[in-house]
């Protein structure tokens, strides 16, 4: 293992735990001593990484956005019907946040903790998947306008965004299954209950991609 393999397992490290930190204690409560109880690395090792509790929580904001990006941009690449595109987009969303569930609560919670100036980078890369989201969903509805089409976005992210809130692992359905009960009730009101593909239609079900997905990130 290089060097940079080893900082780059390290921060990764230290991103998850941190979240974890502010999931639990909210960021504003929380210090940068819990964080390094919670780490393992001493203070002086975190501020190596970075110099302040904000560049901490800018660096897990990017990072899971840019990882989310990622994932579905490489997913995206092959030309695929629409449906099977929307798909992708859920299983990858869902994937993510099921498996970083701390993350999760502090993307959305604490979106607004840091100054527009200094969270501009973070900013950029949610205007990127929105469009990326957007255009999945124009696919679909070609027929759609601009602001139709603004709305349904951000009513699919409504949708997945508060998982965190309710999922339990040991109650509710795998991943994969969530994410293809989650896509059928998104089409059912986005299209209609008549309109809505299905993989025996042509389409491949995003528990498909879900798997597929997961396999690829082992490789």
């Amino acid at each position: 293992m290089d060097a940079r393999t080893r900082y780059d397992d390290k921060l990764a490290h230290i991103l998850h735990r941190s979240a974890e930190v502010f999931a639990g204690k909210g960021f504003h409560q929380a210090s940068m001593r819990d964080v390094s109880a919670a780490t393992g690395v001493s203070l002086s090792g975190l501020y190596y990484y970075f110099r302040s509790k904000e560049e901490l929580l800018l660096l897990i904001q990017t990072h899971a956005f840019e990882t989310l990006l990622a994932r579905l941009e490489e997913d995206l690449e092959a030309p695929l019907p629409p449906r099977d595109r929307l798909a992708r987009v859920v299983s990858n969303h869902v994937r993510f946040f099921v498996d970083n569930m701390a993350q999760m609560k502090v993307l959305s919670h604490e979106a607004d903790a840091l100054p527009a100036a200094s969270s501009a980078p973070v900013r950029a890369l949610k205007r990127r998947y929105v469009a990326l989201v957007g255009e999945c969903l124009q696919a679909l509805a070609p027929e759609r306008g601009p602001e139709a089409i603004r709305l349904a976005t951000f009513a699919l992210f409504g949708q997945l965004n508060w998982i965190y809130t309710w999922y339990r692992p040991d109650r509710d359905p795998d991943g994969a299954t969530l994410a293809e009960q989650l896509l059928t009730l998104f089409l059912q009101g986005f299209l209609g209950p008549d309109e809505v593909p299905t993989p025996e239609r042509g389409g491949v079900s995003s528990a498909a991609f879900f798997h597929a997905d997961a396999r690829h990130q082992q490789d």
